[in-house]
């Protein structure tokens, strides 16, 4: 299992009985988390002593229940600085396993030697963009969502790289890789987070398994013809890290040659010295 382990400001701290208890940065808060089906006792004080918990609903959904917790706060990794804020579902803005594959492509960017364009797909709040762009890469970051991409746009500016060579896209990812291969433009990477079910600006809709394979086939076409990585991330209960292999061996080794590699991406949890998984990632490089 691939770990993100270079965080300080971030940690889970013990997970039982469907949710993770986290710190992030100076604050604690209570997620559900699917993957949490064990239980065992809840002793850390940050159990009864949360600022932030969310409450999932027997009928779907859920709320958050605050208890002082600012409106938005900052947390670094590295040289990276992300905005943080409680929203619908359970989230923060931030996935900070992530941090396992930013680490792994930003090393590549850094010793290819020569300018490096990535193409960041289903890109949320940027995470994968101001990484790429941190290691000197020119970054085309394309999301659905226009707040995504604005809040995005924030991170990057936090981090040093309001003027860095990003793109900035509201677009349904499909409809824009399909212009690009009519523009004949090409990308030296592709880093991919797609959702399992989704919808564009225009109500496209997204299902993972009917969508993924020729998406994949779609974003082969966009590469140049020497690329550096192509990294697909999923967090679809049934695509395990041998279906990411099956799909990038399938359309790039035959063109490019190289190698993948795909296998769950985890965080390490304090209390138990365990590491929680946290979806599974796949990795093509030369």
């Amino acid at each position: 299992m691939w770990t993100a382990e270079g965080w300080k400001d971030y940690e889970v701290i013990d997970c039982s009985g469907g949710e993770k208890l986290e710190r992030w940065g100076d604050y604690l808060l209570i997620r559900p988390d699917p993957q949490v089906i064990w239980n065992t006792p809840k002793e850390h004080r940050g159990w009864t002593h949360p600022d932030g918990h969310y409450h999932r609903s027997a009928k779907g959904g859920g709320e958050w229940e605050f208890f002082g917790l600012p409106q938005q706060w900052t947390i670094r990794y590295r040289e990276l600085t992300f905005h943080l804020k409680p929203f619908s579902f359970k989230h923060t803005g931030l996935f900070p396993e992530q941090a396992v594959n930013w680490d792994w492509f930003a090393a590549r960017i850094r010793s290819a030697g020569r300018p490096v364009k990535v193409l960041n797909l289903f890109a949320y709040t940027g995470g994968a963009t101001i990484a790429a762009a941190k290691a000197g890469a020119a970054v085309t970051h394309v999301d659905a969502s226009k707040g995504m991409v604005s809040w995005a746009r924030e991170n990057a500016a936090s981090s040093g790289l309001a003027d860095a060579p990003i793109r900035w896209l509201v677009d349904d990812c499909r409809k824009f890789v399909e212009r690009e291969i009519r523009r004949g433009n090409h990308y030296d990477a592709v880093i991919m987070d797609p959702p399992s079910y989704g919808r564009g600006p225009k109500g496209e809709i997204w299902k993972i398994e009917d969508s993924i394979h020729s998406f994949v086939q779609l974003c082969a076409q966009v590469l140049t013809d020497a690329p550096l990585f192509f990294l697909i991330n999923s967090y679809t209960t049934g695509l395990a890290p041998a279906v990411l292999s099956y799909l990038i061996s399938t359309e790039l080794v035959p063109r490019y040659g190289g190698h993948v590699i795909s296998d769950e991406i985890g965080l390490p949890v304090k209390e138990s010295g365990l590491i929680l998984p946290c979806g599974a990632s796949g990795r093509w490089e030369k």
